[in-house]
């Protein structure tokens, strides 16, 4: 079996989340995830400030199960449509079809408003790595390495301090990628490992 699933930047934990409960229920016993975008197909490379900031990116992981304690023990997937003009491609789908208007208006191109975002996102990747590590029965202080989304290197720091998280313990590679969405997070996770760090 194989589908997509797309959830932007979150898509790898969605789908991390459905690959492991495939796992769990027996119904297969190896399932590969993986995250991927190419953003630069909608990147109007004339608004610098979005087209500095993505980039595209593959990673992959292998679910296996096994008698031996581990996998994914806590996760936090939720929705919030709140913010839903902070990132936004305006043209396609049944609203704003394709036509000569929506591609002359960039309107197939990525808009975001970065403040907005941010505020969101400093706020919500805490609190969803918080509840994650309730549902484990962890606190921060029994991580030995966070892989968050690479989304914004401020978003990362910001998340570090608000819980006191020291920089080693905190894997970081926006600043060779850019945030490549769905992609960042088995990226990262690929190269935390490959560096001993994990």
């Amino acid at each position: 079996a194989g589908f997509d699933l797309q959830a932007a930047c979150s898509g790898f934990i969605y789908a991390y989340a459905a690959g492991t409960s495939f796992v769990r229920s027996g119904m297969y016993r190896n399932v590969l995830v993986i995250g991927v975008e190419i953003l630069s197909r909608f990147l109007n490379w004339t608004d610098r400030s979005t087209c500095v900031l993505f980039g595209d990116g593959a990673g992959a992981v292998v679910l296996q199960a096994s008698e031996q304690p581990g996998g994914l023990l806590g996760v936090d997937l939720f929705s919030d449509g709140g913010g839903c003009d902070a990132i936004i491609v305006p043209g396609g789908g049944a609203i704003n079809p394709a036509s000569h208007e929506t591609v002359d208006g960039q309107m197939h191109k990525i808009r975001m408003l970065g403040s907005e975002v941010y505020k969101y996102a400093t706020r919500q990747m805490g609190e969803s790595a918080l509840s994650a590590l309730r549902q484990a029965g962890l606190t921060v202080d029994d991580i030995d390495q966070f892989v968050f989304h690479q989304a914004n290197l401020r978003i990362i720091s910001s998340v570090q301090k608000q819980f006191g998280i020291p920089p080693e313990k905190v894997y970081v590679n926006i600043e060779k990628y850019g945030n490549t969405s769905a992609a960042s997070v088995p990226m990262a996770l690929v190269e935390a490992v490959a560096a001993g760090r994990i």
